[in-house]
């Protein structure tokens, strides 16, 4: 008896076996070469005689709409018994029913060709399965548990894989609508490298055309990053089912991304493993980085994920920003990038925040405020980005200035990160900007919390950038003297809005101008605007000719200094490198 009971109890226990399973999806890929797949839906334990069922209109991860209705068609729905019901459309991205029996039956054709960590792709190399772009659900259901059994195609050799719980064969189960909308699926003949850590297992699954041994190398840079960012946490997370798994796809028909998820993350990129080694394992940092920031470290403005509309939030600065301040240096810690070609990636930052003109009108909170109009959001019409700056580098350069700040203290910004997650990370309690701002406060004191949040958070103000290069060895200087006009052209065209304030904001030129003569210079083929500019020095004004729509035009511009800094390390100016700022700097950039 005794026995029995325990099989009993396990059973009722089993996901499968539980009542509140509502939602059952099957999909198959029998007409993949054109890019589709059939899905049919099955919605249970309906409580009300009208029902929707809808497509998202946002992605976990990502901060603006996408509206994935627009790639379904041959909708057709039925009750348990195949009675056929007729659907209403009370907006673009949904569909009402009444007159069911408690369950409606959903089948429809998915079109999908797009590999990245928003849409799904399908063909006959692999069906990349972005949840809300590719399943209907019930809003009603959302608390209730879900299940999707996936048919391969064996006659490519098709194997899943996915953070969902595995059941039997390729049957997947999700608590819930938010977790199965955070659980992208991968389903090709890809390969798999695995290794334990603190008794959990990180996976690496490929899809590519390369060899095993490329694989094999790729996947050894891979540990280093994971052990790397668990030294700066001084754990990994508890992943769900003991699992956490990259799904890679290195592939032609892929599209440069990286999105993460609780369990999982999504890296693409056409090009192959070793073309795409540095960038590729840029982006392996990066997301493996948010699975304690962002994904448990998560601002209160991102739960619950918003299926129906974007989610803002203003505190992206710190769970993109910071993230992206240490996907790179995680890389230097790594040993998988030498400490020039850091600070060459430093600088590239570092001058597109310094020099940006945004600052005049957004803070870092307010540029966070911007994501669903620039997280691959689209627009027809022409956008003035010189207000914007990517919260991705800003929140990088305020996270590079807080761990300087921190270390010129005996303090250091990994030890800060450590503490937030503690608070309130491990125990996934969200986040405000006030909790982060008192946390800092403990961590290292009022005065310097108050003075970093009230300057550079909730003003747009910059820090002393050199002095705090200096405290590690690193000189701030500029780049060169050539003279800058805040233009780029492309066959004579100004194919940019002129940066605010520079010469050619003020001159009165603008994206679309042709500049034809600059002085006595005829520009052409053989000889192009940098070559002019070379002849002049800042402070030197030029009469410029140029054409706008159709009609001569003439402005005087004055040059002025190229605004861009160049960083290096001290020594390699001949700059004698004190004790003190050598050991900051090994402190800093050095293996954990």
């Amino acid at each position: 008896m005794k026995k029995l009971f325990f099989l009993l109890v396990s059973f009722a226990l089993s996901p499968s076996a539980k009542a509140q399973v509502s939602s059952v999806y099957t999909i198959s890929f029998e007409n993949a070469v054109h890019h589709e797949a059939v899905i049919h839906a099955t919605f249970k334990d309906l409580g009300t005689d009208e029902i929707e069922f809808r497509m998202s209109r946002s992605s976990p991860g990502r901060y603006a709409l996408h509206e994935f209705a627009k790639n379904v068609y041959k909708v057709k729905v039925t009750d348990s018994k195949g009675k056929v019901l007729v659907a209403t459309r009370p907006d673009p991205y949904a569909w009402k029913v009444t007159g069911h029996d408690g369950t409606i039956k959903v089948s429809y054709t998915l079109f999908a060709n797009r590999c990245d960590g928003t849409y799904s792709q399908i063909d006959e190399s692999h069906a990349h399965l972005n949840m809300p772009a590719t399943f209907m659900y019930v809003p009603v259901l959302s608390s209730n548990e879900m299940e999707v059994s996936v048919s391969v195609r064996d006659d490519l050799d098709w194997k899943v894989a996915t953070q969902l719980k595995h059941l039997k064969d390729n049957t997947f189960y999700a608590k819930d609508l938010q977790y199965f909308m955070d659980s992208p699926i991968e389903i090709s003949n890809h390969s798999i490298r695995s290794f334990k850590v603190d008794e959990q297992t990180i996976n690496f699954v490929l899809h590519h055309k390369g060899t095993d041994a490329e694989l094999d190398t790729y996947f050894e840079k891979v540990k280093k990053v994971v052990l790397q960012q668990r030294a700066v946490y001084g754990e990994l997370p508890s992943f769900d089912y003991d699992e956490y798994t990259f799904l890679a796809c290195y592939v032609p028909n892929a599209s440069g991304d990286g999105m993460e998820h609780r369990n999982s993350t999504v890296l693409s990129s056409s090009q192959n493993l070793i073309d795409s080694a540095f960038g590729g394992i840029s982006t392996v940092s990066h997301e493996f980085f948010h699975c304690w920031n962002v994904e448990r470290i998560r601002p209160k403005s991102l739960d619950p994920f918003n299926f129906d509309s974007a989610n803002m939030s203003g505190e992206l600065w710190f769970a993109e920003g910071f993230t992206s301040y240490y996907d790179k240096l995680i890389l230097v810690r790594s040993d998988l990038m030498d400490e020039e070609k850091y600070l060459k990636t430093l600088s590239k930052y570092f001058n597109y925040v310094w020099n940006s003109s945004g600052r005049q009108f957004f803070n870092p909170i307010e540029m966070s405020y911007q994501a669903p109009f620039v997280d691959a959001a689209t627009s027809v019409d022409p956008v003035n980005r010189n207000t914007f700056i990517s919260y991705y580098s800003y929140g990088s350069m305020l996270g590079l200035a807080l761990d300087l700040s921190l270390r010129g203290q005996g303090l250091n910004l990994d030890d800060y990160m450590r503490l937030v997650w503690n608070t309130y990370g491990k125990s996934e309690k969200y986040y405000t900007l006030e909790d982060l701002q008192e946390t800092l406060k403990t961590y290292a004191g009022k005065e310097l919390a108050d003075d970093f949040f009230g300057q550079y958070i909730y003003k747009s103000e910059m820090p002393d950038y050199e002095q705090l290069f200096e405290s590690v060895g690193i000189l701030m200087q500029k780049e060169n003297d050539e003279v800058y006009l805040g233009i780029s052209l492309e066959a004579q065209k100004i194919t940019n809005y002129p940066s605010f304030d520079s010469p050619a904001y003020n001159a009165g030129l603008t994206k679309g101008d042709e500049i034809i003569q600059i002085g006595s210079y005829v520009l052409s083929d053989s000889l192009h605007l940098k070559e002019i500019l070379e002849l002049h020095e800042p402070g030197d004004s030029e009469d410029f000719s140029f054409e706008r729509f159709g009609e001569l035009k003439h402005t005087k511009v004055t040059f002025q200094s190229n605004p861009n800094y160049a960083l290096s390390l001290y020594e390699k100016s001949n700059m004698k490198l004190d004790k003190k700022a050598k050991k900051r700097r090994e402190d800093w950039l050095k293996a954990k």
